[in-house]
């Protein structure tokens, strides 16, 4: 399991009145197959199937505004926080609370100042390929939610964890691959055997296990045999 990892998405954040309380908020923290903007380096999609251990697990997750800890909104422990996953992605409905924080949302939104969402979350497993056009391509397969709120601010912070896997998983180091082409990535995704001779002769026993490869898997049998 990784670093904390920030994702946003620009859909619109619904909000619904409820008598003798300031209302609920809701909208889609994360939507299935869509291929996200440049991360610096590699584009994200997000599996269907990304969130079903934590939801299954209840894993305790946070609402809070900016993910900002003073700005809590709503937990799923306090069930002040509801999570949900349909066709389109992962829903999430809070109760805003009677706070500072929670009447300022309350009129945010009521004047439909709040346009985007965002999840907070730790990779479990991922994958990696590439798109049509030959740019690494990393789809979350499974992640450990921890928090969803409505932010003010779209752009994508730091995604140096995801191209830390993307490293892991090609055996190269982290400023190789910020330096390397999209077509060098390609090859050395698609043919783990074209790696210069030296990196090769320097892999050590177990090193494929993060990511199960089958020509990788070979390759090490090839070593063993010459031992």
């Amino acid at each position: 399991m990784r670093d904390l990892e920030l994702r946003n998405i620009s859909m619109p954040v619904e909000f619904r009145a409820v008598d003798g309380a300031l209302g609920v908020l809701s909208g889609y923290a994360a939507v299935f197959n869509k291929l996200s903007q440049n991360l610096g380096g590699f584009v994200e999609r997000v599996d269907p199937g990304a969130f079903t251990k934590s939801l299954a697990d209840n894993v305790p997750v946070l609402g809070r505004y900016n993910h900002d800890d003073n700005g809590l909104l709503g937990t799923t422990e306090g069930e002040t926080l509801r999570l949900s996953v349909d066709g389109t992605g992962l829903l999430y409905e809070v109760d805003l609370p009677n706070t500072t924080t929670g009447r300022d949302v309350s009129e945010l939104a009521k004047r439909g100042d709040l346009r985007y969402s965002s999840f907070a979350f730790r990779t479990v497993s991922d994958e990696w390929d590439f798109t049509e056009q030959g740019f690494p391509l990393r789809t979350l397969t499974a992640v450990q939610l921890v928090d969803v709120a409505p932010v003010n601010n779209p752009a994508y912070r730091d995604t140096t964890t995801g191209l830390r896997s993307l490293a892991e998983r090609l055996h190269m180091d982290l400023a190789e691959v910020r330096q390397a082409k999209p077509e060098e990535l390609r090859e050395r995704l698609l043919n783990p055997d074209s790696a210069p001779h030296e990196e090769r002769q320097g892999e050590q026993p177990g090193q494929d296990d993060i990511h199960p490869d089958l020509s990788a898997f070979r390759h090490r049998l090839d070593l063993a045999s010459r031992g």
